[in-house]
């Protein structure tokens, strides 16, 4: 029997596609946001909208929404295209500031919880 490594580094993450629980292709991942003092994963930025990278946005999942699929060789989050639409988000040319205040309104808007 072959263990699987539970660890993954930042660039394999990166491109790697995220779907609706339905399977439907949502987008995939740009970035990753970790918290600097506790060494956590806070966000994936999830790379969505637009037409051949143009006009497309970065919308800022909670890495505890994403699931890891095997079978899919993806992540699969519990959101579908018309509520990530109304979803935290932000122009690709811009980054936001990550603080407590911008985490709790992306952490709200999916029922996560909060910690600080």
């Amino acid at each position: 029997m072959t263990s699987v490594n539970p660890t993954i580094s930042s660039s394999k993450v990166e491109g790697t596609t995220v779907y609706s629980p339905n399977g439907d292709k949502l987008g995939s991942i740009d970035d990753l946001v970790i918290d600097k003092k506790s060494g956590q994963v806070r966000y994936a930025a999830l790379e969505f909208g637009g037409f051949l990278g143009m006009g497309t946005d970065r919308y800022p999942l909670p890495w505890d929404q994403l699931k890891y699929d095997t079978v899919k060789d993806g992540y699969v989050v519990n959101v579908d295209k018309t509520q990530l639409e109304r979803a935290p988000r932000y122009p690709m040319d811009e980054t936001p500031t990550y603080n407590d205040e911008y985490g709790r309104k992306v952490y709200d808007y999916y029922g996560s919880s909060w910690w600080v």
